[in-house]
């Protein structure tokens, strides 16, 4: 099952990964997972840091919160070189929200009541099937070219047929 794909939505070969050339397969696969976790942490640190920032009015928290929110998207800028941006988008905002509302019954005492404690878990549950739906199959180049040019022939005829009839006007 492969998950990698390019911009033009084809499929990577496992011997083909390009940002870690002399890697295999489950090892490019795996620093994805890495950088996307990266860029989970440093997003929920600076979700973190807002809270401390007090409505910005405290400027090292401010600064911080900043930062980190910048650092986040440099990581999750490099899974979207490999991954798909729906599923991408989908984790690192679950697994964030999700971080975040943990850290926030732990660190600060917001109520964690048992509605919460299960949404966090439905959270986490959709996460995991949303990886476990696979993919759907893509068309290949070759089959993408040949729906145009049918395409392409059905515009033609269709203006071919209208062409006599305004002509008997």
């Amino acid at each position: 099952m492969a998950w990698l794909f390019r911009y033009d939505h084809t499929p990577v070969a496992p011997d083909e990964v390009s940002f870690f050339p002399m890697c295999s397969y489950q090892k490019a696969a795996f620093m994805c997972w890495l950088w996307l976790f990266l860029a989970i942490a440093l997003e929920v640190t600076a979700t973190i840091l807002m809270k401390y920032s007090d409505g910005f009015t405290r400027l090292g928290p401010t600064v911080g919160m900043l930062f980190f929110y910048a650092l986040s998207l440099a990581p999750l800028a490099r899974v979207l070189t490999q991954l798909e941006v729906g599923a991408v988008y989908a984790i690192w905002s679950a697994l964030g929200t999700a971080a975040v509302a943990l850290i926030g019954m732990v660190l600060f005492h917001e109520p964690a009541s048992g509605l919460k404690v299960f949404s966090i878990a439905l959270i986490i549950v959709g996460v995991v099937c949303l990886n476990l739906s696979g993919h759907a199959p893509r068309p290949s180049q070759d089959q993408a070219h040949k729906a145009d040019l049918r395409l392409a022939a059905s515009a033609q005829v269709s203006t071919a047929v209208v062409k006599p009839m305004e002509s008997n006007r």
